[in-house]
């Protein structure tokens, strides 16, 4: 398949605002590729040339690419970076330059799918002295090669920063019309979708899951399992406005404390073992100490098995906020010294696998019990989450307060009876916590500092998932400190945030929507002024939420939702 073909398929999704548009011209693109092209087009098709759990990265930032479309294209630096101010768009920039370029090859080979696709997948294992040179080279040669069209959409791969519209939900939609429809209306194939879903719940590649929709359909789809070694989309818990609605939600309840810390997942196969964020991050090598208590406490030869790790105190044991042990979430170098400054404890409180069988379908009551039976615990360092089985309101009340007592956020009410459903909040688990309900919202732009925040970002664009992509709803620049020492700084956000800035002007800097943050706010207001409708009031970040990608930020629909009801309370 050329690449050509898949530039005018990129031109049409952006052209076209209408999600169930988008499904069918996708679905067009995935009907015309052959076996071995579909995953690569389904992958393309999103932005990407690795699945969102993947480890590799491409490695060449927007603060790079001019030196690459100058290396492409004959352009001066200056030349370049004076039309990306008037464009705000690395791809807009290839994209002019290249119909005007001074350095042309002699024999213009049309660019294919798989050459694109491989060579960008390349880019991720050039390490060492003299490889970013020649990361760069291989991406010029790309621009060099494309033809009318393509340069645009190369770069903003390249980038992370496709621009097209085409959310999850649209690629599932997609899979189902081109193999699974039979001509119905994607309105008529629920059960297809489903399936579809299921799949990537377990197997989160989609290129990977349109091969199967292909070729075995949805009794394929229904049979794909859980395989040790590769991540899954958890079970989420939904918010709740309190402990006494939560109880009352189920027949029979339990509660578990709400800690202040990461979701893990960890992988037992005999002695091998991988952990997992909820991101579907892969920290094996930043936890080794995990290692070791998994192999004294877990008894099973193999399974899977959720909880959430805490940073700790090195002196006292006693809880430390999440800030500190997202430090080693991320970290990649040094990981014994800070192993020993930030020490881990984990309190596990679900099993999915054990012994070749899932456990979704047993339920929660049973798979506790199976989670005793498997752990044998390491008090302070490797344990069962504290939990109570009650419906009586005071014990209840006294457990919660126990929890916020302890240092945590709260406690997750948990229906005792139910599945366990990858990858949706289904209502079987609630988190209940003591204040205002906050927001996860994900940054989308920002404005330089002046005066003595000059050179840092000051004020920040807060963003709320839509069924299109991502709407305003506020600006930030409280809860932010002036010093790292403090907490948060305004350098640190900035030295965050630089790597995803994909246009400037004015000031004014488009990012990404990338980085998740926990907000706190006065109160919600109808605006104009903001893309949402809504605007917070006051706003001021709680803390990073590096454990949450962008899919995971608070819908519009949820920021509507807590509008009305405060209105309600009014």
């Amino acid at each position: 398949m050329l690449y050509s073909e898949l530039a005018a398929v990129y031109g049409r999704l952006e052209a076209s605002p209408e999600r169930l548009k988008k499904a069918e011209t996708l679905a067009s693109l995935f009907s015309a590729a052959d076996d071995d092209t579909l995953p690569r087009a389904v992958l393309l098709a999103q932005g990407k040339v690795f699945p969102s759990w993947a480890e590799e990265e491409m490695g060449i930032s927007a603060l790079l690419m001019a030196k690459v479309i100058a290396m492409a294209t004959g352009f001066s630096a200056e030349e370049i970076g004076k039309l990306y101010r008037e464009l705000g768009d690395f791809g807009l920039v290839a994209e002019r330059l290249c119909e005007k370029k001074r350095q042309r090859t002699l024999f213009h080979v049309p660019l294919t799918v798989d050459k694109v696709f491989d060579s960008l997948r390349k880019l991720a294992g050039m390490e060492g002295k003299g490889s970013q040179e020649t990361k760069f080279r291989v991406v010029a040669e790309l621009i060099s090669s494309a033809g009318k069209g393509e340069a645009k959409y190369i770069v903003r791969t390249v980038l992370g920063d496709l621009r097209v519209g085409v959310a999850e939900g649209v690629v599932r939609d997609a899979i189902v019309a081109a193999f699974l429809a039979d001509g119905r209306q994607l309105k008529d194939c629920k059960e297809e979708a489903d399936a579809v879903e299921w799949a990537w719940f377990l197997r989160p590649d989609f290129g990977e899951v349109a091969l199967i929709a292909k070729k075995r359909g949805v009794a394929g789809l229904r049979k794909v399992k859980l395989e040790l070694g590769k991540p899954y989309h958890v079970l989420l818990a939904e918010k709740s406005p309190g402990l006494e609605e939560a109880l009352s939600s189920f027949q029979n309840a339990s509660l578990e404390f709400k800690y202040d810390g990461a979701r893990i997942i960890i992988h037992k196969k005999g002695q091998k073992l991988w952990f997992f964020t909820r991101r579907l991050e892969d920290v094996t090598k930043q936890f080794p100490e995990l290692k070791e208590y998994v192999l004294r406490s877990v008894k099973a030869e193999e399974c899977i098995i959720e909880g959430e790790m805490l940073g700790v105190d090195k002196k006292t044991g006693e809880p430390r906020p999440f800030q500190l042990l997202s430090q080693r979430i991320k970290r990649k170098y040094d990981i014994e010294r800070i192993a020993k400054e930030i020490p881990i404890q984990v309190n596990v409180f679900d099993i999915v696998y054990l012994e070749g069988r899932d456990l979704f379908d047993a339920p929660l009551a049973e798979r506790r019990r199976l989670l005793e039976r498997t752990v044998r615990p390491i008090p302070k360092k490797f344990q069962l989450a504290k939990m109570l089985v009650t419906k009586d309101a005071k014990k209840a009340r006294a457990f919660y307060e126990e929890a916020l007592a302890a240092g945590q956020e709260g406690v997750i009410v948990k229906n005792l009876d139910a599945a366990y459903q990858p990858g949706r909040r289904v209502g079987f688990w609630l988190k209940v916590k003591p204040i205002m309900e906050t927001l996860d919202l994900v940054i989308s732009g920002a404005l330089w500092g002046t005066g003595k925040r000059a050179g840092v970002l000051s004020s920040f664009v807060l963003a709320c998932k839509s069924d299109e992509g991502f709407v305003d709803c506020g600006m930030m620049g409280t809860g932010i400190k002036e010093k790292p020492e403090e907490g948060l700084s305004f350098e640190q956000l900035t030295e965050l945030l630089q790597p995803h800035i994909t246009g400037e002007s004015g000031g004014r800097v488009v990012v990404k929507p990338s980085m998740v943050i926990e907000v706190a706010y006065e109160e919600i207001q109808q605006s104009p002024t903001y893309s949402s409708g809504f605007a917070l009031r006051f706003p001021r970040i709680v803390k990073l939420r590096p454990d949450k990608g962008p899919g995971e930020a608070d819908t519009i629909q949820r920021v509507r939702t807590l509008f009305e009801a405060q209105h309600k309370r009014q």
